[in-house]
């Protein structure tokens, strides 16, 4: 499959996750991100109809702290929600700090600065383009992953590094911080209390209640209602299928699903396992799971071996016909009859080694699963560092992925053509 990459004008731009959705007016919105402690992220839109896209906005100057002289508002980590014609997100540091050899949220600010003063939940106007600050993040910390409940108005997410569940309820303006729920998150130590966070929420539509996993694999649920987070007791992710980890230790997602969302009119929840690639069905109400396909790319189930990147991919969605499942995953690169290796272990989310892009898509109803091939640009280059997703009302798939760009490297919009057309 060939690919079409975009330029929108942020030659910084740094590697994005899961920031990028199609909006009901037809538009492709999405976030690049910012490495640099000088300059935020910022927010764009894709016109399919004019094949073009615009800049909409500096994520710190959104926030309203563009004059603030503290590490910016680096990008969003996670989907745009839709409700009442406006997007609801979250921001995320983008700068950090190196400290006992892993990514930290700095603890001394650069010289002139101020350090992180917390991520914020926001709002877009699609007619207005006017924005909402609508809640600072407590604690100093970033949104690393986010879910709503559209019909109650509650947005859910997980804060980073700590790991706090916070809540907000929208229409009444009000933050609720129900505080770490996952040993010490990614800020703990190695071999202790570090824990891998869940990147990906749920929210069951029929009761309003919200689900998350944790490294260990236990799944957690919570209902505003009772303003309580409480363990499911009769289900977890520890199968043997997903394989073995050690949920201390850094490099992987360990059992923490990667990706999940609500399915609704099954009423039940997909997700996807980041390291091995499966496909599994999640019953809240029954608390069961359900090992669905492994929907890795086909030469990675041929090889038998997980993907490059250590943590699993996040581009993983439901398409608009709510049957087809599209995913943007891995495949190995073979020279001369041999695959192409990469390191045995790394300490953080990253590539441990090149690979090939694929799109994967399993019909739902007909449990049909298509490896569509391998992803190139048109120079014949590989699409690397993916991990968001975006379908299209025309049924073209949109990602944000690195390319080169007057010779550096950067992170930008990519378009691949709708696979069933």
């Amino acid at each position: 499959m060939t690919a079409k990459h975009y330029y929108s004008g942020f030659e910084r731009a740094h590697d994005t996750y899961n920031a990028i959705s199609a909006a009901s007016d037809g538009k492709i919105y999405y976030v690049l991100s910012s490495d640099n402690h000088e300059i935020g992220g910022q927010m764009y839109v894709f016109d399919p109809q004019t094949d073009s896209t615009r800049f909409i906005g500096d994520l710190t100057t959104i926030c309203g702290e563009q004059d603030l002289k503290a590490i910016p508002q680096g990008k969003s980590h996670v989907r745009f929600y839709e409700r009442n014609g406006k997007l609801y997100f979250s921001t995320h540091v983008g700068f950090y700090q190196l400290i006992d050899g892993m990514d930290r949220l700095p603890e001394t600010a650069p010289e002139g600065y101020q350090l992180y003063p917390g991520g914020h939940f926001l709002s877009y106007d699609l007619k207005t383009g006017e924005f909402d600050d609508l809640a600072l993040v407590p604690d100093g910390e970033g949104m690393v992953s986010m879910t709503m409940d559209k019909d109650r108005g509650h947005m859910y997410g997980l804060t980073w590094p700590r790991g706090n569940f916070i809540h907000y309820d929208v229409d009444n303006d009000i933050l609720r911080n129900l505080g770490p729920v996952s040993a010490g998150g990614e800020a703990g130590t190695p071999g202790e209390d570090f824990r891998s966070l869940c990147r990906s929420l749920f929210v069951d539509a029929r009761n309003g209640a919200v689900y998350f996993s944790i490294a260990e694999g236990d799944i957690f649920t919570y209902s505003p209602e009772n303003n309580v987070v409480r363990k499911l007791e009769n289900v977890d992710l520890r199968l043997d299928y997903f394989g073995k980890y050690d949920p201390t230790r850094p490099g992987s997602m360990s059992y923490n699903w990667r990706k999940i969302f609500w399915h609704p009119t099954e009423n039940v929840a997909y997700g996807v396992h980041g390291n091995s690639g499966y496909l599994f069905r999640f019953d809240p109400k029954a608390e069961t799971i359900e090992i669905v396909e492994r929907i890795t790319s086909s030469p990675s189930k041929k090889s038998g071996m997980f993907d490059q990147f250590s943590y699993g991919y996040l581009g993983f969605q439901l398409g608009p016909d709510m049957e087809t499942i599209y995913y943007l995953t891995g495949g190995p690169i073979y020279i001369d009859g041999k695959r192409l290796k990469g390191e045995d272990q790394i300490a953080k989310g990253a590539a441990k080694g090149l690979e090939n892009l694929h799109l994967i898509t399993f019909h739902i109803p007909g449990q049909t699963y298509i490896d569509h091939g391998p992803i190139f640009y048109e120079d014949g280059e590989r699409p690397t560092y993916v991990n968001s997703i975006a379908i299209g009302s025309d049924g073209n798939v949109y990602t944000l992925a690195r390319f080169e760009h007057h010779g550096k490297t950067i992170l930008d919009l990519v378009k691949i053509t709708n696979p069933f057309k």
